[in-house]
């Protein structure tokens, strides 16, 4: 077998994923911040490029990296947990099929949802703040003393508020990128057309960001207005929320889906060909491959 044969065939450590998705974070964070400030705009209508123009112009073009420290803190709880259980359990226990894909999927989604939900609040909140008056603001200096000013101030579990929007986006989130990704490429690999190159990692990531935009978009504007609201703000939760976004008209769910489809399609073909050359050069190889002593 050749060297480019096995290393095809080396298999992804367990932190792979999230080294991958907080170095696509860095490259993709002004899109999330705009995504973010739309999906909780709610006077009239406003433009991705109106917003990045009035955000240069009033603060400068470094705030368009306001809350990164928090963004890196998220990917490297949530994106840790729910890459780590898929690629271990699919390595473990031979999950070939699609259905056990999506299966293995919506679970690791579910747990890395519930575990970067801090991270997530912090996220939504540093972000959040640019478009505040200064009055309103809460001015977290970065991702930690948010945390810590949420525990102190709000109590613990202010910190897992939209704990369950936040997993719930997750498992379709999980299964759109990390199911739909493994069943394209290994359609692609098939065909006999394709090889295990940048190409394949390329078209296959951007299909997958296609079908996880869609399915999360409604969600993510759910648990983006839960995450950045006051104490004592949609007090019914959930539900509250859902039906107060459901007032402003069903397009309201959508709200935000240029920037979001804008951030999520770059950030996911970034994110799997770091974890792909991560895989090429760092990853192991199966026992009945490794050279016999």
């Amino acid at each position: 077998m050749t060297d480019k044969s096995l290393r095809e065939k080396r298999l992804a450590r367990w932190y792979f994923g999230g080294l991958a998705s907080a170095g696509a974070a860095c490259c993709t964070h002004p899109l999330d911040l705009l995504k973010v400030l739309l999906q909780t705009h709610q006077e009239g209508k406003l433009s991705l490029v109106q917003l990045t123009v009035h955000i240069v112009k009033k603060q400068g073009f470094l705030a368009l990296y306001n809350g990164l420290s928090a963004s890196l803190l998220r990917q490297l709880t949530y994106s840790t947990t729910r890459f780590a259980i898929y690629e271990v359990v699919k390595q473990n226990y031979s999950v070939d099929t699609f259905a056990g894909k999506v299966a293995v999927a919506a679970a690791a989604g579910c747990a890395g949802g519930f575990v970067g939900t801090p991270g997530d609040m912090v996220n939504v909140r540093m972000q959040n703040d640019i478009k505040l008056p200064a009055e309103k603001r809460r001015n977290y200096k970065h991702a930690l003393d948010g945390l810590i000013r949420v525990y102190k101030e709000e109590g613990i579990l202010r910190l897992f508020s939209g704990a369950t929007t936040a997993s719930s986006r997750a498992v379709f989130m999980t299964v759109g990128q990390l199911s739909f990704y493994d069943q394209i490429k290994v359609t692609l690999l098939n065909s006999g057309y394709f090889g295990d190159n940048l190409t394949t990692h390329f078209l296959s990531s951007l299909m997958a960001a296609l079908v996880a935009l869609f399915l999360t978009q409604p969600i993510d504007v759910v648990k983006t207005r839960m995450m950045s609201s006051k104490p004592g703000d949609l007090q019914k939760g959930l539900w509250s929320c859902i039906r107060l976004t459901k007032q402003e008209g069903y397009s309201a769910f959508y709200k935000g889906v240029v920037p979001a489809g804008t951030r999520l399609i770059p950030l996911n073909i970034i994110l799997f060909i770091i974890f792909e050359q991560l895989r090429f050069h760092f990853g192991y190889l199966p026992e009945d491959l490794k050279p016999k002593k």
